[in-house]
């Protein structure tokens, strides 16, 4: 069974930390290999290398994977009890 609070935070992090990586990946590279029109069409309001822009996508994608735990968890859990019972 899994804890639904520390797999949240788990994605939700994680997701931050991933968007950050991304960010950098892109002042790093050249523009050819940038991923900032996937991000501006998946992010509403995000905007390439500005602040606010940054911070938008940052609570945006991290709210994304804080939503994506909130539906794995019980969905896990659910098939976790229907087949240890069954197996048992």
């Amino acid at each position: 069974m899994l804890n639904i609070k520390v797999v949240t935070w788990s994605l939700a992090l994680w997701a931050a930390f991933m968007f950050a990586f991304c960010i950098i990946y892109g002042v790093l590279t050249p523009s050819s290999l940038r991923v900032h029109m996937l991000l501006e069409q998946i992010l509403p309001g995000f905007k390439w290398l500005t602040w606010q822009g940054f911070f938008t996508g940052l609570i945006q994608i991290f709210l994304y994977g804080a939503f994506a735990g909130l539906v794995y968890v019980p969905i896990y859990n659910f098939m976790h009890r229907k087949w240890v019972r069954h197996s048992s």
